[in-house]
């Protein structure tokens, strides 16, 4: 592969780069909780972009029991929830006296080919300082050839009280275009957190 060299003596005389490269992510959308039921973008989500990126940020359950984080999507602009999904979920975690740690394949978090929701996070807490945070990656949601691959990666405050760090992957089996998505807890309200969306092309 060749080399391209500047010449200049610092980076502030550099007027242009060679080949600098495309795929930065664009924010497209923002969403703030307030005792919201559910948190859901139906617009946006189209062939604009080979990627769409979900970033969530401190999302706090309004239930203090531990309540799971979970996401679905839609083929028809969110007038429904519910397109069937594979996947799989692992979580590492760690107590917060350091009682016990471990690593898990949690079969409770997989769907194979099911309409429920899927998991993103479990057991999250709701004291006052617990969320969950993290992000999910949607790839070619407008594609009518492939499958609808996703990947997710959580960090959350969970029962007991464990730091879960929650890995989750899998596909929305569908050749349909997915144009919506929705979030929520498996019960309450989404008492607080912000959740933003962006594009990003391949």
């Amino acid at each position: 592969m060749a080399l391209t060299y500047h010449n200049n003596n610092s980076i502030s005389n550099i007027t242009s780069f060679a080949q600098v490269p495309s795929g930065s992510p664009v924010l497209l959308s923002t969403a703030t909780a307030s005792g919201s039921s559910s948190i859901s973008f139906t617009s946006g989500i189209d062939s604009t972009y080979d990627i769409y990126q979900f970033e969530f940020i401190n999302i706090h359950p309004q239930n203090g029991t531990g309540e799971d984080f979970l996401f679905q999507t839609s083929t028809n602009g969110g007038s429904s929830y519910g397109v069937t999904c594979t996947s799989t979920y692992f979580t590492a975690y760690h107590h917060e006296g350091d009682a016990y740690s471990g690593l898990t394949y949690d079969s409770g978090g997989n769907l194979a080919q099911s309409t429920s929701f899927q998991r993103l996070a479990d057991n999250t807490k709701n004291d006052n300082d617990g969320s969950v945070s993290g992000n999910l990656s949607l790839y070619a949601p407008s594609s009518t050839t492939y499958v609808k691959h996703f990947i997710g990666r959580t960090i959350s405050m969970a029962d007991n009280p464990l730091n879960y760090d929650a890995f989750m992957a899998g596909y929305f089996n569908t050749q349909s275009p997915v144009n919506a998505i929705q979030f929520k807890f498996s019960s309450g309200n989404i008492d607080a957190g912000t959740i933003k969306m962006y594009g990003i092309k391949a």
